[in-house]
């Protein structure tokens, strides 16, 4: 259990640095995932390709992501860096909507640092 100052000693680019390693990390793993379930007999033929509708914002947050305000320390972010990856892969959520989604579930201190630094 960390003590309370330790998670405050966290600066704002460990904490950023920290998100950015955690989405780099779970976009690496979702394109390998896809990669290899959509192939399960690993033929190198061509492959009928089936065209998914991509997520918007509103369906994003009817599946209720969690909101991060930067006050629950390493778990907290930790936790919604998790949610947040699944409610992306249940929404279907396109590439380049990912960082405008999960910004928007970011509030008070979270909020004002991104705002501050993005």
């Amino acid at each position: 259990m960390t003590s309370k100052s330790a998670a405050q000693a966290m600066t704002h680019a460990a904490i950023r640095k920290l998100v950015v390693d955690s989405v780099a990390v779970a976009l690496e793993t979702q394109a390998a995932t896809m990669e290899n379930t959509k192939n399960t007999n690993r033929n190198t033929g061509p492959r009928e390709t089936h065209v998914a509708r991509k997520g918007n914002y509103k369906k994003f947050i009817s599946c209720q992501p969690f909101y991060f305000n930067g006050t629950k320390g390493a778990v907290g972010i930790i936790r919604w860096v998790e949610r947040t990856k699944s409610v992306f892969s249940c929404n279907n959520c396109a590439e380049e909507n990912k960082v405008t989604f999960a910004t928007g579930t970011l509030t008070d201190d979270a909020l004002s640092w991104w705002n501050a630094y993005a």
